[in-house]
C-alpha cells in the first residue's frame, strides 16, 4: 500500500488528489474510498491506498484513512 495525504478534494464533483510519499501526485474517485465516506474525508488527511492504471494515468483505488496515534 501506498502513503500520503490528501491534497485537494472536488465535493461537488466527487474525486480529489493524493499527494503521495514519493511526491507524485494521484488522481481518486469517490468510489475508490474504503471504510468510510468521501464526504468524511478533509483535506491534509493521511491516507493509504492501492494505485492501478488508467486511460489518464494513475488512479487511486481502496483509499483508507490512517488514524493518528
Amino acid at each position: 500500500m501506498h502513503k500520503g495525504k490528501i491534497k485537494k478534494l472536488v465535493r461537488d464533483r466527487g474525486f480529489g488528489f493524493i499527494a503521495d510519499s514519493d511526491g507524485r501526485e494521484v488522481f481518486f474517485h469517490r468510489s475508490g474510498v474504503a471504510d468510510t465516506t468521501f464526504e468524511s474525508l478533509s483535506e491534509d488527511q493521511s491516507v493509504e491506498f492501492d494505485v492501478e492504471k488508467s486511460d489518464k494515468g494513475p488512479r487511486a483505488t481502496n483509499v483508507r484513512v490512517v488514524q493518528q496515534q
